[in-house]
């Protein structure tokens, strides 16, 4: 194929998966508002949709630069403050520029930068659904900057722009510690600063259940996000190469099935009964595990990670909830638990040869590559959570954190944004602290009164 040809292929195949990965936020939209109460619904889906624009400033004002700019180890020093259409010409003879690390493929670096920034929004739409029903609106857009502008690409540039992490020999094909682990331990953090819901845990410690207004719009956010990562994997090849792709794609949808089977199993012995929100985070938890393995293991090793990563996923919900960590989707558990698991996969599972990990430990490699996952899963981890419990804090310092309690009674609909997602809905009057206000779907007046009473 000529090469003017095949940049033209490349450029396509690139941003039609990133087109992909860009509807991926109406799934986690769905997702968060189907597993919240629909007195935040408006809320929720808010937040989903300004995080995308908050991050597109990001990431070019900050974040690109610093993720794949030249410079150190540890952050780029070059091309800060976006890129210029000077920089846009087709790569067929090399690359001299501010970004040499992301030269290895020669479609135009904004088709780069586009494909790129719709990985850097999804690691701040995983926060979202962690901290829901009671975070500020403001603080989380504000936070959401940091995030991406400063905290996220740092990570990004350890493993993808050439830094440490890289030259010790660890990878992440498409981001289980880059996108998934770095959005959950900013989720983690945020949870632990803001604390549990009001009624999420009873006086002897033991957790209230708070279902969820809508499983059927959960469940269709699910296919969304489950027809996304054909976007996410195999668009990070970012070159239409017809094995690789073809590959990724039956890696990525052979972990999410395994997992889904393994989670509604794992919660009907725990739970009783097959729970759908199990099994749809189930789906969730496979399809972020084998995001960083899915180059370079084969399909019956990827089925194996699904079947783990669906296990982990509902253990991980049932022991969040154990010590408190309230995490109204389980986003921490899906991206957090399973982006470190999937990390650590490849040290097990990669076949190794070419430019590609070392051969994992069940394929004859020894120990090497798998000690070079747990330092990236460590280091990522460690940056990301102090990083983001000084965001946090910052934040919390110039607007605060949580909302007030007879917001988050109302709900957050109504208090943060004035409208309602279901206005058809009977409202109901009660006493809150002597004075009468309104609310719909799920605020009593015994609730009320008894956060009134419990308020400081």
């Amino acid at each position: 194929m000529p090469a003017d040809m095949k940049i033209a292929v490349d450029t396509v195949w690139t941003l039609f998966t990133a087109f992909l990965v860009f509807f991926m936020n109406a799934g986690f939209a769905c997702v968060e508002s189907g597993f919240c109460r629909s007195k935040n619904t408006v809320n929720i889906l808010s937040k989903n949709f300004i995080v995308f624009a908050i991050s597109t400033i990001a990431f070019w004002a900050i974040g690109w630069g610093l993720m794949f700019g030249n410079g150190t180890p540890y952050f780029g020093l070059e091309g800060l403050f976006g890129i210029s259409g000077a920089d846009n010409s087709p790569m067929v003879d090399g690359y001299v520029g501010a970004y040499s690390s992301i030269a290895w493929t020669g479609i135009p670096l904004f088709a780069k930068f586009f494909f790129q920034l719709v990985f850097a929004g999804t690691a701040a739409t995983i926060v979202s659904g962690a901290v829901a029903e009671r975070i500020k609106y403001i603080s989380f857009i504000l936070f959401s900057f940091l995030l991406v502008g400063l905290i996220y690409p740092v990570v990004g540039h350890w493993l993808w722009g050439g830094g440490f992490l890289a030259q010790l020999g660890a990878w992440d094909f498409a981001g289980s510690t880059v996108v998934h682990s770095v959005g959950g331990w900013a989720a983690l953090a945020g949870v632990l600063m803001l604390g549990p819901r009001f009624g999420k845990y009873r006086a002897d410690g033991s957790a209230n259940v708070i279902p969820g207004h809508s499983l059927p719009i959960a469940t269709i956010g699910t296919f969304i996000l489950w027809l996304g990562w054909f976007g996410f994997n195999p668009g990070s090849t970012m070159a239409a190469d017809p094995g690789a792709i073809a590959l990724i794609a039956v890696n990525t949808n052979f972990a999410a099935a395994a997992a889904i089977l393994s989670a509604t199993l794992t919660s009907w012995l725990l739970m009783k009964k097959p729970d759908l929100g199990m099994t749809l985070n189930g789906c969730l938890a496979g399809l972020v595990a084998i995001t960083a393995p899915c180059a370079w293991v084969t399909p019956a090793s990827s089925m194996i990670i699904g079947l783990i990563a669906g296990v982990l996923v509902v253990i991980a919900v049932v022991s969040f909830d154990r010590v408190h960590v309230d995490d109204p989707v389980g986003a921490t558990s899906v991206h957090l638990v399973n982006g470190i698991w999937g990390t650590l996969s490849i040290g097990l599972f990669a076949v190794g040869g070419g430019a590609a990990p070392a051969a994992g430990l069940f394929n004859g490699g020894g120990m090497g590559q798998l000690g070079a996952q747990a330092i990236a899963v460590a280091a990522a981890g460690a940056f990301t959570f102090i990083a983001s419990i000084i965001a946090w804090s910052i934040v919390k310092v110039i607007v605060g954190l949580r909302v007030d309690p007879e917001e988050e009674i109302r709900g957050l609909d109504i208090g943060e944004h004035g409208n309602s997602a279901y206005p058809e809905f009977v409202t109901r009057k009660f006493a809150l602290a002597g004075s009468t206000v309104t609310t719909g779907g799920n605020g009593s007046g015994a609730e009320s009164k008894a956060y009134a009473a419990s308020a400081r």
